[in-house]
């Protein structure tokens, strides 16, 4: 008889977003004359950019053209998207990467779990905590992350580094050494940021115990700091230790339309193995490659006219940020985040647990956030809010919540 893989047996609950979605459509079916703002999911709410727009329209007008019709893409990105990659989002902070360092992808969520399939199961894994939840439930289902141990809220073979204000939400080394290290930064969901100096020691400690960071930098084109890096490879050795994500998902509205990339340099190796080569062979096999249409799109990012359209974009996200942040602060509660990150950290008030708070905010200001004990541990008694909404509704669900 037919096997199951029993690791996803032992994951609690479902997927933290599926969870507040059903309880918040529970909500509305049960209040249907009630207007709900959400500012839980980071989803963007504004339109594409002209400039992006109009390549697409272009490259669809391609595919109606047999002399200019695609089919499958090659697997691991388009050279012109590649190499506009190499040249925009690195050679321009003085760092030199080949564009077939870069492969394309559609989401670096989904990058994000399946890079660990490159490594081996015994690998031991850090992650800070709070987390973004799908670096610890991929290990999970490979079973690299051990049990899941019910009454602490976490899996016994994960190392979590704790992410609290005492430390400004910024995690220390472990005492036990880590194989492989998970970064996010501007971070999701604390919206705290590294400096350039405190990610450099990251990256010698990685040099020198072995280990290799998976550096997630979603968020960078959300930086205001001068002080803060846009990417790892700003810190000397970082190619020889670590993976970085990107999307255009969050800099550029591409939610709906999915497209992202990862960086392996050629430097980056396990003995005499190119992790490289290895991510090559496993894109290459199990991915077909994002359509042609998009790549397109994603090139139109970084035309002139297309940074700043998206620049525009980000900083109307910024002042939603500002909004929150501030309205909060006025209103009494305790928050970080929000100045080169377009999340908001809140602690929870009157000793209120996250969920608790969850429907405190839905029930009384018709608002939804994210509960921080999704994201790990240290997450409880927090609660994240994203800047992504409208910024009508963000001003809106501010003035609800400082009514309550």
């Amino acid at each position: 008889m037919f096997k199951i893989n029993e690791n996803y047996l032992k994951l609690p609950g479902s997927y933290l977003f599926s969870t507040i979605g059903k309880k918040v459509k529970a909500y509305e079916e049960a209040n249907p004359d009630r207007k709900i703002i959400r500012l839980g999911i980071g989803d963007v709410t504004q339109p594409l950019a002209p400039a992006i727009i109009e390549a697409m329209h272009k490259a669809v007008d391609e595919m109606g053209v047999k002399e200019t019709f695609h089919g499958y893409a090659p697997d691991l990105g388009y050279e012109f998207l590649r190499k506009a990659i190499a040249e925009n989002d690195y050679k321009t902070r003085g760092v030199s990467l080949e564009w077939d360092e870069i492969f394309i992808s559609d989401g670096a969520k989904s990058d994000s779990a399946n890079i660990q399939e490159i490594f081996g199961a015994d690998n031991k894994i850090a992650v800070c905590d709070p987390v973004y939840p799908v670096y610890v439930d991929s290990n999970a289902m490979a079973g690299r992350a051990g049990d899941y141990l019910a009454d602490r809220e976490c899996w016994s073979n994960v190392i979590y580094m704790p992410c609290v204000q005492e430390n400004n939400f910024a995690p220390e080394f472990p005492q036990e050494n880590p194989d492989i290290i998970y970064l996010c930064y501007p971070n999701n969901p604390t919206g705290s940021t590294l400096t350039k100096d405190e990610l450099q020691k990251w990256v010698d400690y990685a040099l020198k115990i072995g280990a290799v960071i998976i550096y997630d930098a979603a968020y960078e084109a959300y930086i205001s700091e001068e002080e803060v890096p846009h990417t790892i490879y700003e810190c000397d050795g970082a190619k020889a230790c670590a993976i970085e994500l990107r999307s255009f998902s969050k800099n550029a509205g591409f939610t709906g339309t999915r497209l992202a990339f990862t960086v392996v340099p050629k430097e980056l190796k396990c003995g005499e193995v190119s992790l490289n080569a290895l991510w090559a062979r496993r894109h290459g096999t199990k991915f077909n490659g994002a359509p042609y249409i998009i790549q397109r799109a994603g090139e139109a990012v970084y035309s002139e006219a297309g940074k700043a359209q998206t620049k525009e974009q980000i900083a109307y996200y910024m002042n939603n940020a500002k909004v929150i942040r501030e309205g909060l602060l006025s209103a009494g509660y305790r928050c970080s985040g929000g100045v080169n990150a377009p999340y908001i950290w809140m602690k929870t008030p009157d000793g209120l647990s996250s969920w608790e708070f969850f429907d405190v905010l839905l029930n009384e200001a018709n608002v939804v956030g994210t509960p921080g004990a999704g994201f790990g541990p240290h997450g409880e008694g927090y609660f994240r809010l994203t800047a992504f909404g409208t910024y009508e509704n963000t001003v809106e669900a501010i003035e609800r919540i400082k009514k309550m």
